[in-house]
């Protein structure tokens, strides 16, 4: 119902450690990317809210760590790594979006809330008991 047991967890790949911060723009990289088959730098910013400098930052962190491909000027892509990383984020965000807010019945914009901040603490063992007991209490 909510998900199934794979490994969400994406937070080190192939020993590189991924931060909230780079989640969330790899989640920000996949969704403008899923609406308009291309993504600019200054995309990310309007919809991070961030500055184009933090943008930057960031992107050159996410190609070091080989999950995205970027150039300075140039539209961006991510490597089938970061698309991994980005699809888990996302799986992760909608299982807790759902929770909060059809099972706890929170009202969206706290259930958006609180699934953006909750699927990049969460460990996996109390994600994965997270996805029995919602699919047991069905």
């Amino acid at each position: 119902m909510f998900g199934s047991p794979y490994n969400f967890f994406m937070q080190e790949i192939k020993g590189k450690i991924i931060s909230s911060s780079l989640e969330d723009y790899l989640e920000a990289i996949y969704e403008i990317y899923s609406e308009k088959h291309g993504v600019r730098a200054i995309d990310i910013s309007k919809k991070l809210g961030v500055g184009r400098s933090s943008v930057t930052e960031a992107l050159k962190s996410l190609a070091q760590k080989k999950l995205v491909n970027y150039s300075r000027y140039g539209v961006l892509s991510l490597t089938a790594a970061g698309e991994t990383a980005a699809k888990n984020v996302i799986e992760r965000h909608k299982t807790l979006y759902n929770f909060f807010k059809n099972i706890l019945n929170l009202d969206e914009i706290e259930a958006q809330e609180n699934a953006c901040r909750v699927e990049h603490v969460l460990s996996e063992k109390a994600f994965l008991s997270l996805i029995d007991f919602v699919n047991n209490s069905s």
